[in-house]
């Protein structure tokens, strides 16, 4: 079995926060990426979104486009109109023979709101997710007739944010409804990565390879933070700085034969941790995991 490792924009430009990183150039990213070893990276908020300049855009860095987020609001659109609303992403993701979209329900999220404690994020009723379940498989057909497996991330704040969320979204579609395992998200949620990879591992399409500062997770938690102000303070960072034991979270997807891409996904304020230094640190990390776990790493 053989992975690539791959990283995301958010270390240096952060999407839902701007001001973070906002002043730094694409170009700075890219390079840096590059330096620390990464071969793929996910689409940021200053990338190009035409296939020609996004592929001029990457190729001096030897960097493929692995993926891009899209928030869904399938709790509140019908089927025909998300899939009008998500056909600009799913044509670039399909134009970059991108394997997968990250995918994440942001119907009611309060993952973007700075004033509203995570504890107070949506939770679907049973007749929701009676409708909400049906609507992702047909969504999910209609991505896959153009190559690209629906990746669903669970997310702090989002109406699927923990691991019986997580069972009751896989166990009520097929398998064309893909997961984004994200190793931070589950551990601020409260649950075992492993645990939910043990389970799920067949269905695992991507990887986000994220680590918890579990001091900052407390207070948070405690104290009723919201998500951005979480991700200010430090709850996430890099692979090998934190709580998460990564050849346990990522034991049963390496046994899977799962052979996708590892992204190391940390959002951390760039002015207190530098993003070259931490995305060395995420490459070297998960480079030692791999080794202990005998998967092998595509150049």
């Amino acid at each position: 079995m053989t992975v690539h490792l791959g990283t995301n924009p958010i270390a240096w430009s952060n999407d839902d926060l701007p001001e973070l990183g906002g002043d730094t150039p694409l170009e700075t990213c890219l390079a840096q990426a590059a330096q620390a070893g990464f071969s793929g990276i996910e689409l940021g908020n200053k990338f190009p979104r035409e296939p020609a300049a996004l592929t001029a855009t990457l190729k001096p860095h030897g960097l493929r486009l692995v993926s891009g987020w899209y928030g869904a609001q399938l709790r509140e659109r019908s089927v025909e109109d998300e899939i009008r609303a998500v056909q600009p992403h799913l044509d670039l993701l399909s134009a970059m023979a991108c394997p997968v979209m990250v995918f994440a329900e942001v119907g009611g999220s309060v993952q973007g709101q700075r004033g509203t404690p995570l504890a107070n994020r949506p939770v679907m009723t049973d007749a929701e997710w009676r409708d909400y379940l049906p609507k992702n498989t047909a969504l999910a057909e209609h991505m896959a007739a153009r190559g690209v497996h629906l990746a669903y991330h669970h997310h702090m704040g989002t109406v699927i944010e923990k691991a019986h969320e997580v069972d009751r979204l896989m166990t009520g579609t097929p398998d064309t409804v893909g997961l984004l395992y994200d190793t931070g998200h589950l551990t601020f949620a409260g649950d075992v990565p492993s645990s939910v990879a043990e389970r799920w591992a067949r269905r695992i399409v991507h990887v986000h390879a994220k680590d918890v500062r579990p001091e900052v997770m407390r207070q948070a938690i405690a104290e009723r933070w919201s998500f951005l102000d979480a991700v200010i303070a430090g709850v996430f960072t890099v692979p090998g700085d934190g709580c998460v034991d990564f050849q346990q979270a990522l034991g049963p997807v390496a046994r899977s034969g799962y052979a996708g891409w590892w992204i190391v996904e940390a959002e951390q304020d760039p002015a207190r941790a530098e993003p070259l230094a931490y995305a060395r640190l995420g490459h070297r990390h998960l480079t030692r995991t791999a080794e202990a776990l005998n998967v092998g790493l595509a150049c």
